[in-house]
């Protein structure tokens, strides 16, 4: 089988990179069967944006930290554990930032988009779902919305729900509201269109970030899930994903 092998930039992930290629070869990207990344949840999150809407699969073996999405690192028999895998296909929130100065930008997010108030005071959110008006001020030091996958990340962080693979649901999560006080927030469809609208952005600035790319100074964001687009991750029979987002639910 040929493995294209990518490597977080720490010295264990290099070395683990240089000791699999001696034992299986290199290819490049294009050529290859399959990823393996090498790192942590960090590495994982780059290699599929990388191969966001092909059909390229990625395999993580675990030389960093936490690695929740990661398999453990074993280097025996690496072709045939690839072949026998279980995948999951991740789809993206699609990012539609409006700056003050009229800027437009869009991205991609695997995990999450946040938005995050910029100075001392807190933001002030409009937040409409389907072009209907859910709730009229948020004021908050941000809010934000996951996909099922990275509800397990920033998301619980703030206190959000982990969301099974297969609940097509999206967590709507505050970070550390205001007022309302007691609103925790929502678990929309995934097909339902999210707008925040920033009130008062020049005194209350908002930057807007899904996973790597972040928007300065937004006066609006528009988020949805792009179904047409997604990444496939491949998990060892005993650590798959769908049974991981379980088992975490139950981790105290």
């Amino acid at each position: 089988m040929k493995l294209a092998f990518i490597a977080a930039q720490t010295a264990s992930a290099a070395s683990a990179k240089q000791r699999l290629i001696a034992r299986y070869g290199d290819y490049p990207v294009k050529e290859a069967k399959a990823i393996v990344a090498l790192g942590g949840d960090g590495l994982m999150l780059e290699c599929l944006h990388q191969v966001l809407g092909g059909s390229l699969p990625v395999y993580g073996m675990n030389c960093g930290s936490v690695g929740f999405m990661m398999n453990e690192y074993n280097e025996a028999d690496l072709p045939e554990r690839i072949k026998h895998a279980l995948s999951s296909v991740l789809h993206p929130l699609r990012m539609h930032a409006v700056t003050a100065s009229g800027v437009v930008e869009e991205a991609m997010a695997l995990n999450e988009v946040s938005l995050l108030r910029e100075g001392r005071q807190a933001a002030k959110i409009r937040i409409s779902v389907d072009h209907r008006e859910r709730l009229k001020e948020l004021i908050c030091d941000g809010v934000l919305i996951s996909t099922p996958a990275g509800s397990t990340a920033y998301n619980l962080s703030a206190h959000g729900p982990i969301v099974p693979l297969s609940a097509n649901l999206l967590p709507l999560t505050p970070i550390s509201a205001f007022r309302p006080r007691r609103w925790r927030g929502a678990l929309l469809p995934s097909t339902v269109d999210v707008l925040f609208e920033v009130l008062e952005p020049d005194k209350r600035p908002v930057a807007a970030v899904a996973d790597f790319t972040e928007v300065r100074d937004v006066i609006s964001v528009a988020v949805n899930e792009d179904r047409n687009l997604g990444a496939t991750v491949l998990f060892d029979p005993d650590r798959a994903l769908s049974e991981r987002i379980i088992t975490e639910q139950f981790t105290v």
